[in-house]
C-alpha cells in the first residue's frame, strides 16, 4: 500500500489553499506522499509547510477521510486532513514543484481545479460523508 496526504487549508474569510504544480495540470489541495518513519499527520504538516508556506499547529489537523486514490495504483490510498483559521508565514514564491498557490472562496473556485480536490471540498463544503474514492 501507498499513502498520500492532503490538505483542506482554510483562511479566516472562509477561503481555501489551492495549488498548482509544475509537473501535473490542475488546482489541488496542498500534499504528497508519506515519507518512511513520518506519519501521516506530520506528512501533511510538511507539505502545508513546503507547498503552501502554512505552518499548522499539530492539534489544529483533523483527520477528514481516508480515500482510495483510484488514479494512482490499484494500492494508492490519501488522507485528508481538514484546518481552518490558518495565515501564511510569507507568500508563497514559485519554485520548481509549486507554479503557484492561493486562496480561493468555496464558490469561485479557479478553472481548472481537478475532479478530486472539487469533490471533496463539495463534501466538506455541505457537511456529507466522505466518499471511499478519491
Amino acid at each position: 500500500m501507498t499513502l498520500g496526504v492532503r490538505g483542506a487549508a482554510f483562511d479566516g474569510a472562509g477561503r481555501v489553499c489551492l495549488v498548482r504544480h509544475t509537473y501535473v495540470a490542475g488546482w489541488h489541495l496542498p500534499g504528497g506522499g508519506v515519507e518512511i518513519g513520518e506519519s501521516a499527520a506530520e506528512a501533511m504538516l510538511r507539505e502545508f509547510r513546503e507547498e503552501a508556506e502554512i505552518a499548522v499547529p499539530p492539534e489544529a489537523l483533523q483527520l477528514r477521510g481516508l480515500y482510495r486514490n483510484l488514479a494512482g495504483s490499484r494500492r494508492d490510498h490519501v488522507a485528508l486532513y481538514v484546518v481552518h483559521g490558518v495565515t501564511r508565514l510569507r507568500e508563497k514564491l514559485p519554485d520548481r514543484e509549486i507554479a503557484a498557490c492561493a486562496f480561493f472562496p468555496l464558490d469561485a473556485l479557479p478553472e481548472g481545479t481537478t475532479r478530486g480536490t472539487a469533490a471533496r471540498l463539495h463534501e466538506i463544503r455541505g457537511g456529507l460523508e466522505a466518499a471511499a474514492h478519491w
